[in-house]
């Protein structure tokens, strides 16, 4: 059995977030460390490591909020471009980055999970994305 992770820890409402969607089975909440603004990332609410291993009716439903997701950011945002990232490394709970990108080299840009969070941008921002 996993450690709760501090996604589920969010999922359970033990961790505030800046919460965009959510249904019986995902949750989307914002980046607090974003590579622009409307960096969101969509969680499983089963905690299960990695991406890999979800069943997969559980891997198509992620998806396929993935894309309504990206849809309705790219929308919002008006960026040309939503990338994905999956790298499964900063938190042991399968997740997947939607984020909004104006140039093609940002995608690549490091997150700086040093800086001071901005609560009144992400809450903006929030605002704007909730679904």
């Amino acid at each position: 059995m996993l450690e709760p992770s501090i996604f589920t820890r969010i999922i359970n409402g033990e961790i505030p977030a800046y919460k965009i969607y959510e249904d019986d089975k995902v949750i989307a909440i914002l980046d607090i460390h974003p590579i622009n603004d409307g960096h969101t990332l969509l969680i499983p609410k089963r905690q299960i490591d990695h991406l890999w291993d979800m069943e997969e009716p559980d891997y198509d439903y992620l998806w396929k909020i993935a894309h309504r997701l990206g849809r309705y950011i790219r929308k919002v945002t008006e960026a040309p471009r939503v990338g994905v990232i999956v790298d499964g490394f900063g938190v042991p709970h399968a997740h997947i980055h939607l984020v909004p990108i104006y140039h093609g080299n940002e995608i690549q840009k490091p997150q700086d999970f040093n800086a001071v969070v901005d609560h009144e941008s992400l809450a903006k921002v929030a605002a704007k994305l909730k679904m």
